[in-house]
């Protein structure tokens, strides 16, 4: 009898998905060579051939075809009992940083606290919290979640929120004299977007394709600078102003001014694996209801 290591099927359904290995392990947070091990591995285990590679495509073979789908409810039904057996009384949930729109959900969603408890995270993205969420380490992640950004299989998700931006300026600066900002008033200026709690890897890239859009010029090389202290240091005379969502908490020495004529948003969006069943995540979804 041939005992399947979840890992190994774990690692072929997502290889079987992409039909593209690099895809497939960076999905599954690995290297290539050791998702091509471990389908070798497989293979080997099973002796049949899953995958008909050539130098321009990979796919399936009717062996491949079949496992395929019978993995898929196999580590649907995996997943569901280890989160199970790892103990209904915590939720635990990512939160992107402290005093961020998602912190303010997760709060109210505490006050329905009944027979279990939520546990906070603060992770800088989703490369790290994704992988932490397939682990059951996390069981719901906040995140910044532009509609172009592809989640990966074995996850649902519910984006809810398209928070307005502004400029966080150091009170003497010439644009805090204003009530709004304008974006056709950027083109030519510099910016930084890597100020701030809600700061992650996907915020880094949407600010940048905005920034581009309106003709501001961003600031590179920069330094993640997270926290009211180190923020009131950041943002002085001298220093270009700082992207950030209007939920932005005060910071001394400064002022947000809400940008106008633009639609573009810090995305919010929630994750979960599917399949997931948990007052918590229940809780989640009635304070984004209320938000």
């Amino acid at each position: 009898m041939i005992d399947l290591d979840v890992r190994l099927l774990r690692h072929f359904v997502a290889a079987a998905e992409e039909l593209h290995f690099t895809r497939a392990a960076a999905r599954v947070f690995v290297t290539q060579q050791a998702l091509s091990r471990d389908i070798a591995r497989l293979e080997g285990e099973l002796g049949k051939p899953l995958f008909a590679r050539s130098t321009r495509r990979v796919s399936l073979t009717s062996d491949g075809e079949q496992l395929l789908r019978l993995a898929r409810p196999l580590l649907a039904h995996h997943d569901e009992v280890v989160g199970q057996l790892r103990g209904s009384s915590r939720f635990v949930v990512d939160v992107v940083g402290e005093f961020t729109t998602a912190a303010r959900v997760l709060a109210t969603a505490r006050r329905d606290e009944d027979g279990f408890e939520f546990y906070a995270r603060e992770n800088p993205g989703l490369a790290i919290s994704l992988a932490q969420l397939r682990d059951h380490d996390v069981d719901a992640i906040f995140c910044c979640l532009p509609e172009s950004f592809a989640l990966p299989a074995g996850v649902e998700h519910r984006r809810f929120h398209n928070e307005p931006l502004g400029l966080l300026l150091p009170r003497g600066h010439p644009l805090a004299r204003r009530r709004t900002v304008p974006a056709s008033t950027l083109r030519g200026l510099e910016i930084c977007c890597r100020a701030g709690n809600h700061v992650t890897g996907e915020w880094d890239q949407l600010a940048a394709e905005l920034l581009a859009k309106w003709g501001a010029l961003l600031v590179e090389d920069h330094p993640v600078v997270r926290g009211a202290q180190d923020l009131a240091h950041h943002v002085r005379p001298g220093e270009p102003p700082v992207l950030v969502p209007v939920g932005q908490p005060e910071i001394p020495g400064t002022v947000l001014r809400p940008l106008t004529g633009t639609d573009d948003g810090y995305p919010w969006g929630v994750v979960w694996r599917t399949g997931t069943r948990h007052a918590g995540l229940d809780a989640l979804h009635r304070a984004i209801d209320s938000f």
